[in-house]
């Protein structure tokens, strides 16, 4: 922690209720603010509240309307510290995922809880909480699952309603068709063979059923609806592991996997009309079949060839698609972190994030009290350094307080039709950069959309780097200055040019715009990793 932290006190606020922040002090720092302290609160770069502050503690703010926020603690002109906050009539309407796979008894559930606050974290995935897959509640009240973890279902009650009140879901993860050795005999009659006969299983582990199987299908939603009972998650993440596509039962029927989990999506939603369920499509499998049904989020795990920034790209895109407007998750595991210098992996993590959170979707990364998803074996985590939380905090921040700009799925991808000399509409010139519409190493990558009236140019620095895989060892990156935005402004209206850089002035500021004939110039500040323009015209 520095000298001073923000965290709000929930992760999402209602509409009509009045956020608040709690402001934190270092253990060996004073409690008492500088004189003429204050908390501003900034919507788009506009300030529409100020609070006066005396010393550490909690500080209602005033009712806000629905939005993101930027909050700074300013004192003598500097900005000591900085949160954001949501307010909203639909928190399910956006997914900031996060991650808990430990559940001992005495485990400190407060501190899970202020994590999701800090990273304004609104679900959280219990992972492999339960007794055995096939068999989510039959350990009793404290037990060993599969792979010999101590689970205690007290704790587990127990970080419910610790994130519960901080406006955070807890939503318990349940394989969709993974059944282990001791419950094998009872479903084999439904496996999905391997041309060799063999079922097809994970490792020697779990072995694979077809999930639309009547009689799997009532078993799993009787196991998820006495699990909401008895346990009391919010909803469910409902996982597979990618394989098979298409299999045969010991019957000889043919059995097409992504019609068999489009089956058990719609019986699970039908059991439990009011749960937040989040389906995984594995390496965007079968997103194109699921991404429509009624589930509250289209989440994919990527995989190799997924392992580009662009190929991220169009699996946000493909999803976009196929959805009806949910939040797109992906959960994109920096494995790098385990293998590389933290500055190295941090890079990595901030292209990973500016590709995601610039095309509208978000990323499961971290969870626990303060650690990293480094293994698709969640209990494989790995605490993260304080530089690394600082960093996500500032980029979750950034996201929830520019949410406007970057989330909502009306979004419109307009880049190849206004940029260009054909186009001639609008363009980012640097001195010593090239400028690129897909995520090319060695240039500066830029995109444009449309948002209502305004538009919005993202700009994300590759200058400095070699390629552009999003889980690898990342280069120190240079600084790109010189920047001009050119853009045809409209007759008789002032336009006006606002930046935002999640490691720089983290809310929109003002640029000075001077007019060329035609155009609009807007000279930028230097970018550093990812730089938001928003021109309205």
């Amino acid at each position: 922690m520095t000298q001073l932290t923000l965290v709000p006190t929930r992760s999402t606020y209602a509409t009509g209720e009045a956020p608040a922040i709690e402001i934190l002090s270092a253990p060996d720092a004073a409690a008492a603010l500088p004189a003429g302290s204050a908390l501003a609160v900034f919507s788009l770069g506009e300030q529409v509240a100020t609070v006066p502050v005396a010393e550490a503690g909690v500080y209602p703010l005033p009712a806000l309307a629905d939005g993101g926020y930027g909050i700074e603690l300013v004192a003598d002109g500097a900005v000591l510290a900085r949160t954001a906050v949501e307010v909203t009539a639909d928190p399910r309407a956006r997914l900031r995922y996060g991650f808990v796979a430990s559940y001992a008894p005495d485990k400190d559930v407060q501190a899970a809880a202020r994590l999701a606050r800090r990273l304004h974290l609104n679900g959280i995935q219990f992972y492999d909480w339960a007794y055995r897959h096939a068999d989510l509640l039959g350990g009793g009240e404290q037990y060993d699952d599969a792979l010999a973890q101590p689970i205690s279902l007290a704790t587990v009650r127990s970080l419910i309603e610790a994130y519960r009140s901080v406006g955070v879901d807890a939503i318990g993860y349940a394989a969709v068709y993974a059944v282990g050795p001791q419950e094998w005999d009872a479903w084999k009659q439904h496996a999905l063979l391997r041309p060799t006969g063999e079922p097809y299983a994970l490792g020697d582990f779990l072995f694979i059923v077809d999930p639309a199987a009547d009689e799997w299908t009532a078993h799993f939603r009787a196991d998820l609806a006495e699990a909401s009972a008895a346990v009391g998650f919010d909803g469910y993440h409902l996982d597979q592991y990618g394989y098979p596509k298409f299999a045969v039962t010991p019957d000889g029927a043919r059995v097409d996997v992504a019609e068999s989990f489009a089956r058990l999506i719609e019986e699970v939603r039908a059991e439990l009309p009011d749960a937040r369920l989040v389906f995984n499509n594995v390496n965007d499998f079968p997103t194109w079949r699921t991404a429509s049904l009624a589930q509250d989020a289209v989440y994919i795990e990527p995989w190799v060839p997924n392992d580009t920034l662009e190929s991220l790209v169009e699996v946000v895109r493909r999803a976009r698609a196929s959805s009806v407007g949910q939040p797109i998750v992906l959960a994109a595991y920096q494995h790098i972190y385990d293998s590389v210098p933290r500055a190295e992996a941090d890079r990595a993590a901030a292209f990973t994030m500016a590709t995601l959170f610039s095309h509208g979707a978000t990323q499961l990364l971290a969870g626990e009290a303060g650690n990293l998803l480094v293994d698709p074996y969640y209990v494989r985590n790995l605490e993260a350094e304080p530089e690394t939380l600082a960093l996500l905090s500032r980029w979750y921040d950034f996201a929830v307080e520019h949410d406007a700009l970057l989330m909502p799925p009306h979004i419109s991808e307009v880049t190849s039709s206004y940029v260009g000399d054909y186009n001639g509409d609008l363009d980012v010139a640097f001195p010593d950069a090239q400028v690129t519409s897909t995520p090319v190493p060695g240039a500066v990558w830029r995109r444009v959309t449309s948002v209502g009236d305004d538009l919005v140019v993202h700009l994300i620095n590759l200058r400095d780097q070699t390629d552009t895989l999003w889980d690898a060892g990342r280069a120190e990156i240079t600084p790109v200055s010189g920047g001009v935005l050119r853009f045809r402004h409209l007759r008789g209206r002032v336009p006006r040019v606002r930046v935002a850089d999640p490691d720089g002035v983290a809310r929109l500021v003002d640029v000075a715009v001077r007019i060329d004939g035609d155009e609009a110039v807007a000279d930028l500040p230097a970018l550093n990793t990812w730089q938001v323009i928003h021109v309205v015209l």
